[in-house]
């Protein structure tokens, strides 16, 4: 019987991996500019309008969960300091990327990099590849730089008032590191529980990073 489950679930996981796929193919799902407008809100909301963001975000917390304790070790301790490394990595440079695309910085290739994002991370999820940490931050912090770059760049320039932008930078902020946390706990639950399944969702994601870059 648990096979049986193990198979199907593996069918279910590839159908929706090859719909994320067929949908990527379409217009890149991302935001519209002329209807973000700032506040706390459009900030919190952000990260969740586009599948890009989204899944880069919570990848990177599953992946920190995968690669906090070593392959084997299932019942080794865990800092929170090893869960938090990579999401707090991503927020500070995602704030950077923000800064520069407020600010009108002009920054090369964003959309293939945010692309290519979803590719690597999900490939290390899938490996349950483990990185030092100084690798590990710098991989998720360069792709931060770009969708905190995406997510300044879309504010339209009539919402230049400080307080509203700030409050919107914030909200995407806060939004971002729930998508971690998040992820971080997906992850360790598939670490004990489904190691398989994470390979799977990694690849998924891979395949979505995939099919933006080709469309």
């Amino acid at each position: 019987m648990h096979r049986t489950f193990r198979t199907h679930a593996a069918r279910l996981m590839a159908g929706a991996t090859l719909s994320l796929t067929a949908a990527s193919a379409f217009a890149h799902p991302g935001h519209d500019a002329a209807t973000v407008g700032a506040s706390l809100f459009a900030g919190l909301a952000h990260p969740f309008t586009g599948a890009d963001h989204l899944l880069a975000m919570a990848a990177v917390g599953v992946w920190s969960a995968l690669a906090a304790t070593p392959k084997g070790q299932f019942g080794a301790s865990t800092s929170k300091l090893d869960l938090m490394r990579l999401p707090l990595a991503f927020v500070a440079m995602m704030l950077v990327g923000a800064a520069l695309g407020l600010g009108g910085v002009a920054l090369p290739a964003v959309e293939p990099m945010i692309a290519a994002s979803l590719l690597v991370i999900g490939l290390l999820v899938a490996a349950r590849a483990r990185l030092s940490a100084m690798a590990g931050m710098a991989v998720v912090g360069g792709f931060a730089l770009f969708h905190g770059y995406a997510h300044g760049a879309e504010l339209p320039a009539t919402a230049a008032a400080l307080p509203a932008v700030l409050a919107y930078v914030g909200g995407f902020a806060v939004s971002t590191m729930t998508l971690h946390v998040m992820g971080i706990g997906a992850g360790a639950f598939l670490r004990r529980h489904a190691g398989w399944l994470a390979r799977v969702a990694g690849a998924g994601v891979a395949l979505y990073g995939v099919g933006l870059l080709v469309a």
